[in-house]
């Protein structure tokens, strides 16, 4: 499973990941885990900021297989239903609350998808190939991201090269239900200029989504990703971020209809500048996205949603121990549902100081004000405190509030009424302590509290339209809550053999009825040994229990418990073989009512670097 050591960051969409943060102009590289910038507010020391994150590394990820989401959903408080399997639809969950309240960020590009029903990205065709690590921002982050962060974000960070010259990596894997997969990474570094290539491409047979039928529904995706940088002075730096990917993924339309098919390409670029004037530090970005899918015999059979955003940032220190940051952006979302178009945009102005008074606190304060098109300005705030008691003992609260913007779907789609909508509106708060035990690991313990209000969901008002007989998208009673504790840690009980593990107990619930498809307990345990210098196996366990789901009354879907065994022999120090037999017992379990999950996979391949 996941190194599951909690990480902290404070993280905004703004600016992509700063090549500062990963390396120096000499070439040297700075240890990633000691300071990270994801184009935050301000750079913050991870051991030592109150907002929690989880990271998972390009190895964890590699060896948990081509769905990414296979190392996230065994990080505390994060968990996953799927229709079906790789490439289907399918929704990450953090702290019991979905995917329209989680956003997705790659190499600082947004990739939700403004043409969804609600704005959102489908972590289900997220592989796994070019990818160098994944951050896990809990809470409320609404002051630091704007809309759609009171979960959370996802932080996508892909393949950057670590040495001087020419470098890169290439895998191979084939495995379970005829799939096979193969990526390719090239990049060139020196002391001036960063250039990262990644190309990949994954097929499967798959199997069937749904339990009414034995029709295999495949999955086909080619994914390009480029990063490019370069140092023009000591003040100026330039680069960019793209990419490219093409999809199409078969899926069961009901129980009695086998022929779905959804061709799906994503795009997007973001282009960067940063100067110094003095003893501040500029940047100006523009990113562009766009998503387009197509459903032949869907009831909306062509979906495109485009997002442009020009952003700025300045960031300095004002005093001894006291940091400021100040920025801008605008956002413009558009939306095409078979030809009509529909558009909204945002203005945002947003601020953030750190105070570290003593080595052993640091506050962070975040504001953000948000200028809609179509409804009244937002203001969100966040505060992140972390006190160290002790060399090994660090006590972290966060306190924020956050919202949601109806999507361009709510406010205009097929089923928009005639009212006008409003955002959905949210506090949070966490308090947590990590005891450390010298070299050897350490443990996490996290409380969690959630609010939202203001809802929007479906139902049958005088402000639907006379054509809406169904019901119409609309402001609804009541509050969803959701709150539990987050268990996580790692030891290492010799120095050839690891124990790692996390357990999360969520209670969410609207109004006092339980919420659909979260378990009440989520439970992963790995063990990781070092049988010679170049073997290492790992046993992992999962267990889920006490879900619900379906509508009406909801009921309890089946407890299930998976194990897993994964094999790395080094046949050099840049090559090594892998392998994995994953629900190993074949249990047959469900993640949603009426799909399918996969039964026992088998898998293997090669990864070799260069």
């Amino acid at each position: 499973m996941a190194r599951l050591t909690t990480k902290l960051l404070l993280c905004t969409t703004l600016v992509a990941p700063s090549l500062a943060a990963a390396q120096t102009l000499s070439g040297d590289v700075i240890e990633l885990e000691e300071i990270v910038v994801f184009g935050g507010l301000l750079p913050t020391n991870l051991e030592t900021t109150g907002a929690t994150i989880d990271v998972v590394d390009s190895e964890e990820i590699s060896l948990k297989g081509l769905a990414a989401t296979s190392a996230l959903k065994a990080l505390p408080g994060v968990s996953l239903s799927a229709n079906g399997g790789l490439g289907s639809s399918a929704s990450l969950r953090i702290r019991g609350l979905g995917g329209s309240y989680i956003g997705a960020r790659v190499d600082g590009i947004d990739v939700t998808d403004p043409s969804s029903t609600q704005t959102a990205f489908n972590f289900g065709t997220l592989t796994s190939g070019a990818l160098n690590r994944i951050a896990v921002v809990k809470g409320t982050q609404s002051a630091i991201y704007g809309s759609d962060a009171i979960a959370g974000v996802v932080e996508v960070e892909t393949w950057r090269p670590l040495v001087d010259g020419i470098s890169g990596r290439a895998q191979l894997e084939l495995g379970s239900y005829e799939t096979r997969a193969g990526n390719l990474s090239v990049g060139y570094r020196d002391d001036r200029a960063e250039l990262a290539l990644s190309l990949g491409r994954i097929t499967s047979e798959g199997f069937s989504a749904r339990d009414t039928d034995n029709e295999d529904d495949g999955f086909t995706q080619n994914n390009v990703n480029l990063f490019a940088a370069y140092q023009v002075s000591d003040m100026i730096r330039v680069g960019m971020a793209g990419l490219w990917s093409d999809a199409t993924s078969e899926f069961d339309r009901s129980a009695s209809d086998t022929s779905g098919e959804l061709d799906e390409t994503r795009r997007g670029v973001r282009v960067f500048g940063e100067f110094q004037t003095g003893a501040w530090d500029h940047e100006v970005s523009f990113s562009t996205f766009e998503t387009e899918r197509f459903d032949e015999d869907g009831f909306t059979r062509e979906f495109i949603g485009e997002r442009d955003t020009v952003a700025y940032l300045a960031q300095g220190e004002v005093a001894t121990g006291v940091a400021l940051a100040l920025g801008a952006d605008w956002t413009e979302e558009r939306a095409s549902l078979d030809g009509d178009d529909y558009d909204a945009s945002n203005s945002a102005v947003f601020a953030e100081v750190k105070a570290t008074p003593t080595d052993a606190v640091e506050l962070a304060l975040t504001l953000r004000y948000d200028d809609y098109s179509d409804f009244d300005g937002q203001l969100s705030g966040r505060a992140a405190l972390s006190y160290r008691l002790a060399d090994a003992t660090t006590l972290r609260a966060s306190i924020g509030t956050g919202y949601r913007a109806p999507s361009l779907y709510e406010r205009f789609g097929p089923y928009g009424g005639s009212g006008a909508l409003d955002p959905e509106e949210s506090r949070s708060f966490d308090l947590g302590v990590t005891q450390e035990f010298g070299e050897r690991g350490s443990v996490s313990a996290t409380l969690f509290w959630s609010e939202i209000d203001n809802l929007i969901g479906f139902g049958v008002t005088p402000d639907c339209l006379p054509s809406q007989a169904f019901g119409c998208y609309i402001q609804t009673d009541g509050t969803t809550h959701s709150r539990g504790l987050e268990l996580s840690g790692s030891y290492a009980v010799t120095d050839r053999l690891r124990l790692s593990g996390a357990y999360t107990l969520t209670d969410a619930e609207n109004d006092g009825d339980r919420l659909i498809l979260v378990p009440r307990h989520d439970l992963a345990l790995a063990l990781e040994a070092d049988v010679t210098d170049e073997l290492q196996v790992a046993v992992n366990m999962t267990r889920v229990a006490d879900k619900l789901d379906g509508f009406g009354t909801p009921t309890r879907l089946d407890d299930y418990t998976l194990w897993d065994v994964s094999a790395r022999y080094a046949v050099s120090d840049k090559a090594y073989l892998y392998g994995a037999i994953e629900n190993i017992g074949d249990v047959d379990y469900q993640t949603v009512r009426g799909y399918n999950a996969p039964e026992r996979t088998v898998r293997f391949g090669v990864e070799t670097s260069f």
